[in-house]
């Protein structure tokens, strides 16, 4: 009689370490910064979001590495989206979820612009903003949607809505951990039915619809959010203040500390107003692979 060797999560581990080897031989040698993007933490990711298949995990990383050379995300900086976050409608928390994970705040009743090609560039700087801020060991971040002033006269467009939720989940795959809904109006369902069709089921399951009044909603805020932390939008005792020359401060401070991960060679600006005045990033030696 044979006995069947008992699974164990150190063999999860071996396999799932075979595949990040098997991917990384797949996608061949890399350079500069794709090799500073490629991390094995970055594979487990894309492998994560293809169900550990190494040929479609090798598709989309290629994909998202053409996005970069071109779109060129990490060398986006404050002063040039700066106009975009006046109102706060998309910022970094001052304050982590209870996984230490980096929270970003998205108002969509402060749209205070109509340029679709502007909002996603504010969006995609601070996605990356969110990544180089992570706590060390930590890939992912937790959104919070706050729905007071959103109306039909505030709402992105509906291809503005998918243009986004392509980027987020083809080139920031496994990223997103969880996206909390507060309180949205009942007229944005329809707009969600819309959207839903865009995102795959994994996605859709990390989005949770919040209402202050449901006892379940109230106790699932609580589970991933310490209340004294949690603003008061989202049912918690803290008061969420947005000060964009502040804000826009810290970013200038994260957009030096940006450049220095990268490689890219930078001279500081100076920051009035809210506002900032730099010359063009200049990338030095390190090249998009």
């Amino acid at each position: 009689m044979f006995l069947r060797r008992k699974h164990t999560q150190k063999d999860d581990s071996e396999q799932r370490d075979a595949k990040v080897i098997e991917l990384r031989t797949a996608i061949g040698p890399l350079s500069g910064r794709c090799s500073l993007f490629c991390t094995d933490a970055c594979l487990m990711r894309y492998l994560e979001a293809r169900n550990w298949n190494v040929d479609k995990a090798r598709k989309m990383l290629e994909e998202t590495l053409k996005w970069r050379s071109t779109y060129k995300p990490e060398e986006i900086r404050w002063h040039e989206v700066a106009h975009e976050g006046e109102t706060g409608k998309v910022s970094r928390a001052s304050f982590h979820d209870r996984q230490g994970r980096t929270v970003l705040i998205l108002r969509p009743g402060m749209q205070n612009t109509t340029s679709a090609e502007n909002n996603i560039r504010h969006l995609v700087y601070l996605l990356e903003n969110a990544v180089i801020n992570l706590s060390e060991g930590q890939e992912q971040m937790s959104w919070l949607i706050d729905f007071t002033g959103f109306s039909l006269n505030t709402s992105v467009p509906i291809r503005t809505a998918r243009d986004i939720i392509y980027i987020l989940q083809s080139h920031y795959p496994e990223r997103l951990a969880i996206a909390f809904l507060y309180n949205p109006p009942r007229f944005f369902e329809a707009f969600y039915k819309a959207v839903r069709y865009f995102l795959d089921p994994k996605t859709a399951q990390k989005v949770k619809f919040v209402y202050p009044k449901n006892k379940d909603s109230v106790e699932m805020m609580q589970l991933y959010f310490d209340i004294e932390n949690l603003p008061n939008e989202f049912g918690g005792n803290a008061t969420l203040k947005y000060d964009h020359e502040e804000f826009s401060r810290l970013m200038a401070q994260d957009d030096v500390k940006t450049a220095k991960f990268w490689g890219i060679d930078e001279k500081p600006y100076q920051i009035g107003n809210g506002h900032s005045v730099a010359p063009e990033p200049a990338p030095i030696s390190q090249q998009a692979g």
